[in-house]
């Protein structure tokens, strides 16, 4: 189980998508959970991840400029996920 970092909601690992900040500071999306870095877990959901953006969550746990274009990413597998949980 982890904790989401925007709605403190604990959920099982596979639920979740781990944003990872680098000992350089560059900032990534992790899909597999195993990079090293500081991690911060996020529920794959549009809401959160535009909460997360508004209330600058990910910036504040990981300590590291977020750019937009990982929003635009978190989105997108969101939106992939969403899509693929209705079909089945």
């Amino acid at each position: 189980m982890r904790k989401c970092v925007v709605t403190g909601e604990m959920k099982p690992k596979k639920e979740l998508i781990r944003i990872v900040r680098s000992k350089e500071g560059d900032v990534s999306i992790d899909p597999t959970g195993k990079k090293a870095g500081r991690g911060a877990y996020i529920t794959l959901s549009k809401e959160c991840i535009l909460l997360a953006k508004k209330k600058n969550t990910l910036a504040h746990h990981l300590k590291a400029t977020i750019d937009d274009s990982i929003y635009e990413q978190l989105l997108q597998l969101a939106e992939k996920e969403n899509r693929e949980t209705n079909e089945s």
